[in-house]
């Protein structure tokens, strides 16, 4: 090696390539704003140069670990392991390996006992010394956050980038990508009642939720703007499980006076629970009752009937999350903006592909 080679420093590449020192170490921290071509000829002035900065090197200098902490209510949720597969993979890519801290928070599916605090990931987190924190549900999703919540959030906010995928708080010191928790439910009662269906309910989802609290709101909000009477006994809430569902749907049908001819569902696994309930009423889907949900899961297009339901687009977000984390780490002040529309798709539980309209 000459002693180009062995003296060759970050500022050195920057004038060998005509770039900035800043445009360089965004290449060798695998940012996500630098453009494949600026990448190809950065990487070919260090190639040349043999010029490849150890892992610890660069934490020594820069105080990172290339370490991430991603922190989920519950991995098993259909919703967030699809989103934390999306993060593994664009973390890998960028050279980040991750420490996963599963908090048991979602309920009904192990039990609240089993939950662990997440101020204990938090403080785990900044002991670990990971350069940023991804925050996915828990307590975060409240309608009303404990003080104490904020407070330890706050404090390890203060220390390293914290991106929460979430509603926005106030006075809360960490970057938020804000979902469009209630779009596409306006959509899917328009399209039930194009197939003929007007007594529709609502079951699924956790009350003091914002997702629930959010798709409840759009719900009474539609029916309210359509003149169509909203009847408070159509609504039974749960959880976000088949069980919860099949409990939910279960309960409606016992109690409402009048039969719903549709039923909206926070997510395909409720939605599965809500069949199951109805079928065991002796009722068919989609013939005596249409089913929907507001979250598509991998496995709907394989239930019977296949789940007519919305996409909410959870690989996307799950990119944009780790975007967001890395660019926040790697200080790049260009902020990322999330563009969150979710879509219809059109299946066999709602009816429409079995030649209806319906007349009830």
């Amino acid at each position: 090696m000459s002693d180009d080679q062995k003296s060759l420093t970050i500022y050195k590449i920057a004038e060998l390539s005509g770039m900035s020192v800043s445009t360089i170490s965004r290449v060798i921290n695998n940012s996500p704003y630098v453009s494949a071509k600026t990448k190809a000829h950065v990487t070919d002035i260090i190639n040349k140069y043999q010029f490849s900065p150890s892992s610890v090197a660069r934490a020594m200098t820069s105080n990172h670990t290339q370490t991430l902490g991603i922190i989920v209510s519950d991995i098993t949720n259909p919703y967030f392991s699809e989103l934390y597969l999306e993060i593994q993979r664009y973390a890998v890519d960028f050279g980040y390996s991750i420490i996963l801290c599963n908090t048991f928070y979602g309920g009904s599916n192990h039990g609240v006992s089993d939950a662990i605090p997440e101020k204990t990931y938090f403080q785990m987190m900044l002991d670990k010394k990971v350069d940023g924190v991804l925050i996915l549900g828990g307590e975060i999703d409240r309608d009303n956050i404990s003080d104490s919540y904020k407070e330890a959030l706050n404090r390890m906010g203060r220390q390293i980038p914290v991106v929460i995928l979430g509603q926005s708080v106030p006075d809360c010191n960490c970057t938020f990508l804000n979902r469009n928790l209630s779009g596409g439910i306006s959509g899917l009662i328009h399209h039930l009642l194009a197939l003929g269906r007007r007594r529709i309910g609502f079951v699924g989802g956790e009350e003091g939720i914002r997702t629930t609290t959010a798709r409840l709101a759009a719900y009474t909000q539609t029916l309210k703007n359509l003149a169509i009477p909203f009847d408070p006994s159509m609504i039974s809430l749960s959880n976000y499980y088949a069980p919860d569902g099949y409990r939910a749907m279960a309960k409606l049908l016992e109690q409402t006076e009048t039969t719903p001819t549709a039923i909206i569902c926070m997510n395909d696994a409720v939605a599965q629970g809500a069949i199951r309930a109805i079928a065991d009423k002796g009722l068919r889907v989609p013939e005596d009752i249409s089913v929907v949900s507001c979250d598509q899961f991998p496995s709907g297009e394989y239930t019977c009937p296949r789940l007519t339901t919305l996409d909410q687009q959870n690989s996307y977000l799950g990119r944009m999350s780790i975007m967001t984390l890395i660019s926040a780490i790697n200080k790049d002040s260009e902020g990322i903006n999330i563009s969150h529309e979710p879509h219809l798709i059109i299946r066999e539980s709602c009816g429409a592909r079995q030649g209806f309209p319906f007349e009830h």
